[in-house]
């Protein structure tokens, strides 16, 4: 576990200078999926602080596990309408959002001694019918009404391209996307947050402008499969 943590770091130290990005600028978030509570520990007792579940129902015994460490949490799977309260009122934030109904309910049950959750828009940047997000096209429209809810913070966008091998074609949604990130700062919104990159395509999100990358595969090996 420490060896594979200590290898992502690497890869992100040298992306982060190939790139001419300032050093710690990329955060990992380690896609916990899968994977015990202990594992979760062993991580955060390297230093390792932001961890991203997938599902509520599997999520909620490691929040609870890790209740005495200050750790981050980041809901980064689909959500469904029905669990929308709990996770916004158990974690700090949420990469999956991709509708103002699921915004309204998020925001209203965000418990109010707790800040802002933070979230991300996540974008269909490669409009594939089977994936999740919102279109490109739809983007400002959803900014804006989530903007209007103090409860939720908006951070930035996020994305889940198709895979690629090549990295000039790893590169180009990753492109798409901080081109639209860009375009919605010049409309005034307050954004500091893109979420693309998985272990496969690190090096490409790092160098078109990633603030968080999501890492499974590289820190926990492939993952068992759910049942």
């Amino acid at each position: 576990m420490g060896a594979r943590w200590w290898a992502v770091q690497e890869r992100l130290r040298v992306a982060q200078h190939r790139f001419g990005r300032p050093p710690g600028s990329v955060v990992m978030l380690a896609a916990s999926k899968a994977q015990p509570v202990e594992y979760i520990r062993q991580l955060a007792a390297l230093g390792q602080r932001a961890f991203g579940e997938n599902y509520l129902q599997e999520a909620c015994p490691k929040l609870d596990g890790c209740a005495d460490l200050d750790l981050e949490w980041h809901f980064i799977g689909a959500i469904q309408g029905n669990k929308a309260a709990q996770v916004a009122q158990r974690f700090d934030w949420v990469h999956t959002l991709a509708s103002e109904q699921l915004a309204l309910r998020l925001a209203a049950a965000r418990p109010p001694a707790r800040p802002p959750l933070n979230v991300c828009l996540q974008v269909n940047i490669d409009a594939e019918p089977s994936k999740a997000g919102v279109a490109p096209v739809a983007v400002a429209d959803l900014a804006r009404a989530v903007a209007r809810l103090p409860q939720l913070r908006l951070r930035g966008l996020m994305a889940v391209p198709a895979p690629a091998s090549d990295f000039a074609d790893q590169r180009r949604p990753l492109r798409a996307l901080r081109e639209l990130w860009l375009e919605l700062r010049g409309q005034g919104f307050d954004l500091d947050t893109l979420s693309m990159g998985m272990s496969g395509d690190l090096e490409a999100a790092v160098a078109e402008g990633a603030t968080i990358v999501r890492i499974g595969t590289a820190l926990f090996g492939p993952r068992p499969t759910r049942h």
